[in-house]
């Protein structure tokens, strides 16, 4: 892949998707929301008004270059660095990338503006979307994902009642849950108040394990997510911790390639050595170069050791 690819990224490993080929279609920090546990870090303005924030032409190209050498992915994920629902052109795109790829389509949101049919319509071309709820009442929604003034819970679990109903893919809600703020079990039963009128699929329980956007951003324990698991019911699945298994894909990675993911998200030396199918020497020596450079830092969080672009 080009060392100048500007919206495509990775494949990347994937706690819930296996090997994910990124498609980032807004501007960093583009988003309707300044989550707490962000591993972005904390935004600017927040934005509720969709526009055309990547040209299309120049995202579908990129992709075919990608695929065209000869790049494996399980899923060609639309998230990023930032709320891929905004960009106004979403479900054009989802079409254009189906037609050039067999590989399924993901989609990563934060489900803030599944209240308008025009997004839900749009959304609903990818083959599985992945939306959050990490809250049941408004003050904590207010504290957790800080959203847009015109946002409130009632509207999100609105929209995600109404998505359901339309959408016949696969629908993995994500729960996101940080110690002390949403773990109690009189919040994990209004947010399972929440599921049972969603009807997800599947539901995935997470919390902080990089680096996040404020220090309040309290990574859950391991029991205490065991004990929210079963609260929430059968079809929710742990996904915090996960850790990648290497493929068969053959290639290397270069250093530009490396920090294009770490501008998206911090990784552990075994995400970008697993991700990008090379050694850990290979990693090693690609991401000195960059520390040299001063494009990357080393970040720690529960004594391990994150990348993450300066």
């Amino acid at each position: 892949m080009s060392n100048e690819a500007r919206y495509i990224f990775g494949p990347v490993p994937s706690r819930r998707l296996g090997r994910s080929l990124g498609v980032d279609i807004v501007p960093f920090k583009v988003c309707s929301l300044d989550c707490l546990y962000c591993q972005l870090g904390s935004s600017g303005p927040k934005i509720t008004e969709r526009a055309e924030y990547a040209p299309i032409e120049e995202v579908l190209a990129e992709l075919r270059k990608t695929l065209d050498a000869g790049v494996l992915a399980d899923y060609i994920t639309i998230s990023g660095s930032g709320e891929p629902t905004l960009h106004s052109r979403l479900g054009e795109l989802i079409d254009r990338i189906k037609q050039i790829t067999s590989i399924p389509v993901a989609l990563i949101t934060n489900a803030t503006l599944l209240d308008a049919e025009d997004v839900r319509r749009d959304a609903a071309k990818a083959d599985l979307v992945v939306p959050s709820l990490d809250a049941g009442d408004e003050e904590t929604f207010g504290r957790i994902n800080r959203p847009h003034p015109s946002l409130t819970i009632e509207k999100l679990i609105a929209g995600l009642v109404k998505f359901r109903e339309q959408y016949s893919g696969q629908l993995w809600l994500e729960v996101f849950v940080l110690h002390g703020i949403n773990t109690s079990a009189e919040q994990i039963a209004k947010i399972r108040r929440a599921i049972d009128l969603i009807k997800p699929d599947k539901i995935q329980l997470n919390t902080s394990v990089r680096p996040p956007a404020s220090s309040d951003a309290k990574r859950a324990a391991d029991d205490e997510l065991c004990e929210i698991a079963q609260m929430l019911g059968p079809r929710c699945d742990i996904i915090a911790g996960f850790s990648a298994k290497g493929t068969d894909e053959q290639g290397s990675a270069t250093a530009q390639r490396i920090l294009s993911i770490l501008r998206r998200r911090p990784c552990s030396l075994e995400d970008i050595h697993t991700g990008l199918d090379i050694s850990p020497n290979q990693a090693i020596k690609a991401i000195s170069q960059l520390h040299q450079q001063g494009s990357v830092e080393t970040v720690r969080i529960d004594g391990k050791v994150f990348y993450k672009a300066c």
